[in-house]
């Protein structure tokens, strides 16, 4: 990662592919969840993001 939200991975599936979606133009974003299901071969658009909640107000 070179700061620029860019990273390049490599890994190989022995026995199964990759989960992905069609090729297309628009940006994909995936949270940490996600990204460690893709290189697990897991289905990662089966994992949702946590929502956290921020709080309203400091004090």
């Amino acid at each position: 990662w070179d700061g620029s939200g860019v990273c390049l991975y490599s890994k190989t599936l022995e026995d199964h592919s990759f989960c992905w979606s069609a090729i297309s133009a628009a940006r994909m974003r995936l949270d940490h969840a996600q990204l460690m299901a893709l290189l697990a071969g897991l289905d990662w658009k089966k994992i949702r993001p946590a929502r956290i909640r921020r709080p309203l107000s400091t004090g």
